[in-house]
């Protein structure tokens, strides 16, 4: 029933965990996408291949504003156009209050933040012209109750919700939608030395009322029902994936 057929969609961070997930089921649902990586280029080309020619892998810096800038322009070029935005590209670490240094806390908020704004105003002029886009955000659980000893990424995905609701009524006259997905725990590589400790790993799935870690293929799901028609009137939108085991919005 979804059908991404004629659209082109950006997504960043899409050779690994989330967004290599968002990437198949796009392609799969018909849709073209372009993806960015930064330091997996094998695993990117890999993709690239395996996709033939559904999707194209852009090697992509995101604390640069002229790289930033330069993707979604190849992109367009390459595609023909820009119709959806899935930003998940980001970063996450241990930050105490006491031992965050400010070059660690403004790292984070350009990798996380600062580059959520730059693609949403990189991807605008494509889909204002036609009228017509979709963009989603991956936030976080953490950006809605906060995360003790991770408050600069709890930040940047507060800042990240508060930027979807923002723009959602600024560019709904456009007929663009801008939604947030806000995963809890997921079972990728991100997460692998925190899941390495068994016990804590058991506590985690202990606290999920469904009784396991969301895989990324969970997450994926519900940003490709954002990007597609049947989502056509949901716009600001937080939509939690997480076991319920955070019951906010």
């Amino acid at each position: 029933m979804i059908d991404l057929k004629n659209r082109v969609a950006v997504i960043t961070g899409g050779s690994r965990g989330i967004g290599e997930a968002c990437v198949r089921y796009f392609t799969q649902a018909n849709g073209r996408v372009a993806f960015t990586y930064k330091n997996s280029a094998e695993r990117a080309k890999q993709l690239e291949t395996r996709l033939q020619g559904k999707a194209k892998a852009y090697r992509t810096d995101m604390e640069s504003e002229t790289e930033i800038f330069r993707m979604v322009e190849r992109a367009a070029e390459d595609f023909g156009g820009i119709d959806i935005l899935v930003h998940n590209a980001g970063i996450w670490n241990d930050g105490p209050i006491d031992r965050l240094t400010l070059e660690k806390w403004n790292e984070i908020i350009r990798i996380n933040l600062t580059s959520a704004f730059l693609f949403s105003k990189a991807v605008l002029p494509f889909m204002k012209k036609n009228r017509y886009g979709r963009i989603i955000l991956i936030s976080s659980t953490a950006g809605q109750r906060g995360e003790a000893f991770h408050s600069h990424y709890a930040a940047t995905k507060g800042g990240m919700i508060s930027f979807t609701k923002s723009l959602a009524v600024e560019l709904a006259k456009f007929n663009i939608t801008v939604n947030s997905v806000a995963p809890g725990w997921v079972d990728t590589e991100m997460n692998n030395e925190v899941f390495a400790d068994k016990k804590y790993k058991q506590e985690i799935i202990n606290s999920i009322p469904l009784g396991r870690i969301a895989t990324a293929e969970d997450v994926a799901g519900p940003v490709l029902f954002l990007a597609s028609d049947l989502a056509g009137h949901i716009n600001g939108e937080i939509l939690n994936v997480n076991g319920g085991s955070v019951l906010c919005g």
